[in-house]
């Protein structure tokens, strides 16, 4: 049950625009009515829902690996730092995490228009991923396993990949499977409101967001895509979930 619910709004994101039927204007075709009907304006849902998911699944892959990438060298760069350079790193990390998530995208997206929406939710996800990546370092740092590669004479950096790293994987691991969960639903909320797509785009979130005053002349132009992303986000849940009770097994 959980492969299916991952397996198909994944295969209709990835290849759906391959075998999107019709000619299209600015990607959406406004002749044909295909398996789903019609939405208000004339366009073919079915034609839309294959076209609209690839764009949302790959930015929140790519907001989550790039929070990941940063996040870890930033998180091991403070933990290994002196305190005051430990301070500097960390305190604009947690300005950053008292702003709400979608209102930083909002204010982030008017500073900086046409930006990539993937390095705005990048930058919401970065203070939580440093800090914890920071508070493992610290934990593992003060293990005897660490202070004996100390006394062997082994490089920081040595210790760093070839101990620190190894030991919080799991950790990071179970965070990744929440956080990539978080950047779908940061990557549709921010689609619904506007934000880094087109009011016209055929995407799963500004559809349920153009066709919600047409919901019971067509139901299936909003409940086709609003139903792909939640079973992308439950199957991406309970994947990870069970890949975790596995490697603890």
């Amino acid at each position: 049950m959980r492969l299916l619910l991952l397996a198909v709004p994944l295969a209709v994101a990835l290849a759906g625009p391959w075998f999107a039927p019709g000619e299209t204007a600015h990607g959406v075709s406004y002749t044909a009515a295909g398996l789903l009907g019609t939405d208000f304006a004339g366009r073919d849902v079915w034609q839309q829902v294959l076209l609209g998911g690839r764009s949302l699944v790959l930015t929140a892959v790519l907001a989550t690996a790039g929070a990941y990438l940063l996040g870890t060298v930033w998180g091991l760069a403070a933990a290994g730092a002196p305190r005051m350079a430990d301070e500097a790193l960390m305190r604009p990390l947690d300005v950053l995490m008292a702003v709400p998530s979608l209102l930083l995208i909002l204010v982030v997206a008017a500073l900086t228009p046409g930006g990539a929406l993937a390095w705005i939710v990048m930058l919401v996800h970065l203070p939580d991923v440093a800090r914890l990546v920071r508070a493992c370092a610290l934990e593992i740092g003060t293990r005897p396993a660490v202070e004996a590669m100390r006394l062997q004479g082994e490089s920081r950096w040595r210790i760093t990949t070839g101990f620190v790293l190894p030991s919080m994987a799991r950790v990071l691991a179970t965070d990744a499977g929440t956080r990539l969960t978080g950047s779908l639903y940061l990557v549709a909320a921010a689609s619904f409101l506007g934000v880094g797509v087109p009011p016209d785009a055929a995407d799963w979130a500004v559809m349920v967001d153009r066709n919600r005053g047409g919901l019971f002349l067509n139901p299936w132009a909003v409940l086709a895509p609003a139903l792909l992303i939640v079973m992308l986000a439950v199957g991406l849940n309970l994947t990870a979930d069970r890949a975790l009770r596995k490697a603890a097994s």
